[in-house]
């Protein structure tokens, strides 16, 4: 019979570094004086709703992380935090001039990966040898894609950069094992993520 594991996000204390994983993605960072907000626009509510939950518990010190769920532009659901001290430094560590930039060094933690999947990832239902799941990049920010390989080969996730003809900009991750090892990290789908192939299957 097999055992579950104990996911790795789910064993990590929450913390505002958390959301980099979102940053990794499609996330955008504003700077306002010594504050800064953390946005996201994503393709569902679910992951607008899940985000907004991971965004909250962040562990602020003493209270939660006041966030709020609305429409882009293009109708689009998009999720961001509170103007909050607690993000600056994360946001600064996040732009370089008026680009994102990926800081030297990054290695995401398993919750910035689940925030990662949240906010971008996509790929086979089935999981099999033959199956794949990408991780979304931000095609504003083509200076971050190769950046964010070379982060996820860190923690032992390799993964093929590709683009829009493969349908990227992404990461692409194939092999049980790899697909495996990024399911433990992350943790449980939220509600509506399996059915669509939106959450890899360890």
């Amino acid at each position: 019979m097999h055992q579950l594991s104990f996911f790795a996000a789910e064993s990590e204390p929450p913390e505002p570094a958390d959301l980099s994983g979102l940053l990794a993605g499609p996330g955008q960072c504003v700077l306002s004086g010594e504050r800064a907000r953390i946005s996201v626009v994503v393709e569902d509510l679910w992951r607008a709703e899940a985000i907004a939950e991971l965004m909250a518990e962040c562990a602020l010190p003493g209270r939660r992380l006041d966030t709020e769920i609305g429409r882009s532009e293009e109708g689009r659901p998009l999720v961001r935090t509170e103007l909050a001290p607690e993000l600056s430094a994360l946001s600064r560590s996040w732009v370089k001039g008026a680009a994102k930039t990926v800081p030297d060094g990054w290695t995401p933690s398993s919750r910035a990966q689940r925030a990662w999947a949240l906010a971008a990832g996509r790929g086979s239902i089935d999981n099999s040898e033959d199956g794949h799941y990408l991780l979304g990049l931000d095609p504003h920010a083509p200076d971050t894609h190769q950046p964010l390989a070379g982060a996820l080969a860190r923690v032992g996730i390799a993964a093929v950069l590709i683009g829009p003809r493969g349908g990227g900009p992404a990461l692409r991750i194939t092999g049980h094992r790899r697909l495996a090892r990024l399911a433990e990290n992350i943790g449980e789908p939220p509600s509506g993520a399996t059915a669509v192939g939106a959450w890899p299957v360890g």
